[in-house]
């Protein structure tokens, strides 16, 4: 396959990929704002063209971490550091170093650690010298946020980090969260993600409407596995008096997934719940249902998979999945753009 500036080739020419309305929107922000958006793993082709499209359609500036043949591979206006040559490097080590002293981090340390693409870019990001950074088509989640934990950290002290995917199905976007960091959740987390995720949908202008599920719908079934949505359920309505008050967002659970996204559906199962079947942010009890679910609507029901974007952090960084094409790249890059915004 060979994307070029939004257009996927088929052996004949060049046509133009279909994209929906909603990431479509989401560029049209980022490029009427022009932020710097950092794209680490320079080595790989898909981030190389990815960084290409992205400074055709004039969505960002895009910085490209990589050698000389990672330069060759990039066209005008796209800017290439090499983290092993870089007069930078020193002063990144310092700065990391003051960071990480009470973990006992040493300066050699420090140095060799900023030698590392993500770690580097990161620097850049808190230094102000980026918005924001995409990795995750070469390397494992743990890769990225880890350093992003180290250096950007969160935004508010004990918070947790988590993460969404926006997906589009049939044109319209839905929040899925967390299918890509926080494996078991406890009844506090799973709360903490629902608020994060209300915000987040806020944010890019999807209804709040937060479902929180589980394989019963209002006592349908009982085990530890409910009781604990039950309970996270109430703690974040809790959380919304307290952190969001008087924001638009309508929050239930427990519930089945069909009776949070089917009204006729919900009239029949949950017909006190103020979603009456129509939930766009969908809260997964684990991280096992929620990754499967993602995969399973993106591969079997053809939705477009945005992700995973985390949440949490006092600037964004945003992980991607190592099956991501140029186009996927894109458009978590115009996410994070627009993240950096608030």
């Amino acid at each position: 396959m060979v994307v070029r500036n939004g257009f996927l080739s088929n052996g004949k020419g060049f046509e133009k990929m279909s994209r929906s309305e909603f990431i479509q929107t989401v560029i049209n922000k980022a490029k009427a704002n022009q932020r710097t958006i950092i794209l680490p793993e320079g080595a790989d082709e898909r981030v190389t063209a990815a960084a290409n499209m992205i400074t055709e359609e004039g969505i960002a500036k895009v910085i490209v971490l990589g050698d000389e043949k990672t330069a060759a591979r990039v066209g005008n206006g796209v800017t290439v550091i090499n983290p092993q040559t870089s007069d930078k490097l020193e002063g990144y080590a310092a700065a990391f170093c003051e960071l990480r002293k009470s973990k006992g981090i040493t300066l050699e340390q420090a140095r060799k650690d900023v030698r590392h693409i993500n770690y580097f870019g990161m620097m850049m990001v808190q230094n102000g010298e980026a918005d924001g950074l995409v990795s995750g088509a070469a390397h494992s989640t743990a890769d990225t946020v880890r350093p992003a934990l180290q250096i950007i950290k969160s935004a508010e002290k004990g918070a947790i980090i988590s993460s969404v995917f926006f997906m589009c199905v049939n044109n319209v976007p839905y929040i899925f969260s967390d299918c890509g960091l926080v494996e078991n959740p406890d009844a506090d987390q799973l709360a903490q993600i629902a608020v994060q995720s209300a915000r987040t949908a806020l944010q890019f202008n999807i209804p709040a409407n937060v479902a929180l599920l589980s394989y019963s719908t209002k006592g349908s079934a009982s085990s530890p596995l409910v009781d604990k949505v039950i309970e996270a359920t109430a703690k974040a309505k809790e959380l919304l008096k307290k952190t969001m008050p008087g924001a638009p967002v309508k929050l239930d659970g427990e519930l089945q997934v069909d009776a949070a996204i089917v009204p006729k559906v919900a009239k029949s199962k949950a017909p006190q719940s103020e979603l009456a079947g129509e939930a766009r942010v969908l809260i997964f009890p684990d991280l096992n249902a929620g990754n499967m679910a993602y995969k399973l609507v993106q591969r079997l029901g053809g939705a477009e998979a945005y992700g995973p974007v985390l949440q949490g952090l006092k600037k964004p960084v945003n992980d991607l999945s190592r099956g991501c094409s140029s186009e996927d790249i894109l458009g978590v890059a115009a996410i994070t753009a627009v993240q950096s915004l608030k």
